[in-house]
């Protein structure tokens, strides 16, 4: 551990770095920061270098179960445990969206990718998803400089009625694919164990790729057509798409229950109750 950041009496419960235009290199004296959600509905951001908070927001009457900024870092999106969405500007520490499609099931994922004003026929320069923990996937368009947010989908995936034998669900998890323009995956408990690809352009599942068991986290590479998935029994996958051999691994000792892959790709973060472990993906 390099730094501490400030103690608080409320929880942390999800946190995500300000992204950094492409190319564009710090200033001297320049600091990272982060967002971070809490279990008492508060939005805060943090400057690494300096080790202080710098903004203290409440957008949440619950607590804040998933965080990400916008792609240019001007807007940060949070999303509850009562499943309704805030946009926050973290310049002027003012919430200008509340959204309440998903209101009633906590908010799981978020996650934003730019685009272009002409795609998908609706203007904005970004597009955003958010999906909550009872199957729902909602796709947006906006443009945070013209005030503007529309809805462009909105998926919900079947499920059986009164599951046996699972003390808690599977995670609904989606990513926009990063090889596959207007494609997203998603993961969740379903009718059958698999991950679903599906087209924004087409509004059609295009294919589907079965699994092992159902998954517990979920990340794409940037660099390469491959997912990284994780299971309940220890397990986690490389699986190459759209086909190809999975190369399953055993590392941990619990649910992997988060896994991502750094900005090139090279290297996946995998975490489950007490081990966090790094791979080097040579052949990735």
């Amino acid at each position: 551990v390099t730094r501490s950041l400030p103690i608080s009496l409320q929880s942390c419960q999800c946190l995500a770095w300000k992204p950094r235009p492409a190319g564009v290199w710090p200033r001297p004296g320049e600091s990272q920061h982060v967002v971070a959600g809490y279990s008492d509905g508060t939005v805060r951001v943090f400057s690494v270098s300096r080790t202080e908070m710098e903004l203290k927001m409440h957008p949440h009457a619950a607590a804040v179960t998933a965080i990400t900024y916008s792609t240019d870092g001007e807007m940060i999106l949070s999303g509850g445990k009562d499943g309704t969405v805030a946009i926050s500007s973290p310049r002027t520490g003012m919430t200008i969206h509340v959204l309440a499609d998903h209101k009633g099931s906590p908010i799981t994922v978020l996650q934003c990718t730019s685009k272009q004003y002409h795609d998908f026929g609706v203007q904005g320069g970004e597009l955003w998803l958010t999906t909550s923990s009872d199957r729902r996937v909602s796709v947006w368009a906006s443009d945070w400089l013209q005030d503007k947010c529309e809805l462009l989908d909105w998926l919900s995936f079947p499920a059986p009625a009164g599951p046996e034998g699972l003390d808690s669900l599977p995670p609904s998890l989606a990513a926009f694919c990063p090889w596959e323009h207007g494609v997203l995956v998603y993961v969740g408990f379903g009718l059958q164990k698999e991950a679903l690809f599906y087209s924004l352009r087409k509004k059609q599942v295009l294919r589907k790729i079965s699994l092992p068991a159902f998954a517990t986290s979920l990340s794409l590479s940037p660099a390469a057509p491959f997912m990284a998935i994780g299971f309940g029994d220890r397990l986690l996958r490389l699986q190459p798409c759209p086909t190809g051999a999975p190369q399953d691994y055993a590392g941990h000792d619990d649910t992997v229950h988060f896994c991502r892959f750094s900005p090139s790709g090279r290297r996946l973060l995998t975490a489950s109750h007490s081990a966090v472990l790094v791979w080097e993906l040579t052949g990735a």
